[in-house]
């Protein structure tokens, strides 16, 4: 019962952040703002994250189901993306570099922040 309610309440913040994003006239994505009202549940203890983890840790392992339709479309569009296959090339690359660097900035800016709130303790 406990995954049934799971999946309940991250449906509920996808369908949020769907009406959401419709009220903005799509500014955000949806499935975006739905998990940035989500994350506010969370932090406001408005939901629990044992309620969640089930169902989450389940999406997050099998996430590669997710690229299935991502990949889908790069093949509809490949007669496109064939025209333009180099600039296609150093796009992907230089986008990953700076995700790469990005993300590790940020993960070092998390660990120090976490460092410093735990030696005030």
């Amino acid at each position: 019962m406990n995954i049934v309610i799971g999946i309940a309440i991250i449906l509920g913040f996808l369908a949020l952040g769907e009406v959401g994003a419709y009220l903005m006239n799509h500014f955000i994505p949806g499935s975006v703002l739905g998990m940035i009202l989500l994350f506010i549940a969370l932090t406001l203890k408005w939901v629990k994250p044992d309620t969640i983890r089930p169902v989450a840790r389940f999406l997050t392992q099998n996430m590669s189901i997710f690229f299935i339709p991502a990949f889908m479309g790069i093949l509809e569009q490949w007669d496109v993306i064939r025209l333009n296959l180099v600039e296609w090339i150093i796009v992907v690359l230089f986008s990953t570099i700076a995700v790469f660097f990005s993300s590790g900035y940020v993960a070092k800016i998390i660990i120090k922040l976490t460092y410093k709130e735990g030696s005030n303790e």
